[in-house]
């Protein structure tokens, strides 16, 4: 199982830097940023938020080694087309090193600050299945026709195309979500604990059946909120009641806990754990949680 990174979004640009070089340094698998325009709720007014390909594209041309994703491009705030011809220059800029992470789109408050539209579940999905087919069609045709009812291309090309650019879904809904993984995805990320894993992959493993298509094709990622703390840390604890009962995923406690939970993760299929660095502060605080959960929980798992 590969462990990555996800900074959090809403710091300046020089913090989302320093937490990737950490990483690039120190062995972690991956990075992903998210891609919003500002912090979701009223606290998003005067916070920053740098945008999601433009930082993925600085990140490309800092680093060596580790891979970049998007998780995941709101696919309401740009044409899919567009949004080929960025992932594809952002791939060369990385050497072959970025996965195009896509999903259907949520966040209220953006889409009422920037004035773009949020239609209903079933449009937006329908809307993301149609995206999914320009990817695929771009990525892999010398000119791509599509006539769709939320997008239309005509004889439109993509040059130079990447070698092979994973598409991953983020996404978790039963009914159609999980179709479209399995109609498109190279890759699948969902939030969860290893119970939540367990029962997403059955469904999807239904999903896959109905199409034939063989589930260990798609990669699974997913991440909740991980932190190594002591045996008697009121504050820790506390603070994880707190982050529990916001409805968060959490998995917080000793290093021995977190190796279970991981374990039964892999068990769940899971092939990539995300780290998001959201509830673990900032500055050396935030470096030295992570290199706790890498020393004392990832490497022992090898």
């Amino acid at each position: 199982m590969d462990f990555s990174l996800w900074p959090l979004g809403a710091q300046p640009w020089q913090d989302t830097l320093e937490v990737t070089e950490y990483a690039e340094r120190t062995g972690w698998h991956g990075v992903w940023i998210a891609d919003h325009f500002m912090a979701n709720g009223a606290e998003g007014v005067g916070v920053p938020m740098n945008e999601c390909m433009a930082v993925l594209a600085a990140l490309a041309s800092r680093t060596e080694r580790v891979r970049l994703g998007s998780m995941v491009l709101g696919n309401t705030y740009r044409h899919p087309a567009v949004v080929a011809n960025q992932a594809a220059t952002v791939d060369q800029i990385s050497g072959g090193r970025f996965v195009l992470g896509i999903g259907a789109g949520w966040q209220v408050n953006e889409h009422e600050a920037y004035g773009i539209e949020l239609p209903r579940p079933r449009v937006l999905l329908a809307r993301l299945d149609e995206a999914c087919q320009v990817f695929k069609g771009l990525l892999t045709q010398d000119r791509t026709d599509f006539d769709g009812k939320y997008y239309q291309l005509t004889g439109a090309p993509l040059e130079p195309k990447p070698a092979a650019m994973p598409l991953l879904i983020g996404g978790a809904g039963e009914k159609v979500t999980l179709g479209i993984v399995a109609k498109y995805a190279d890759e699948w990320n969902h939030w969860s604990l290893p119970e939540v894993a367990v029962r997403k992959g059955e469904v999807f493993r239904e999903h896959c059946e109905k199409i034939g298509r063989d589930p260990g094709t798609v990669r699974r990622s997913t991440q909740a909120l991980f932190e190594v703390i002591d045996p008697g840390d009121t504050e820790a604890a506390e603070r994880r009641e707190r982050l529990v009962a916001s409805g968060r995923p959490v998995v917080m406690g000793s290093a021995e806990e977190l190796l279970d939970t991981f374990g039964r993760y892999a068990e769940a299929g899971i092939d990539e754990v995300l780290v998001p660095d959201v509830t673990l502060g900032n500055g050396q605080r935030r470096i030295d949680a992570l290199e706790r959960l890498r020393e004392e929980v990832f490497v022992k798992l090898g």
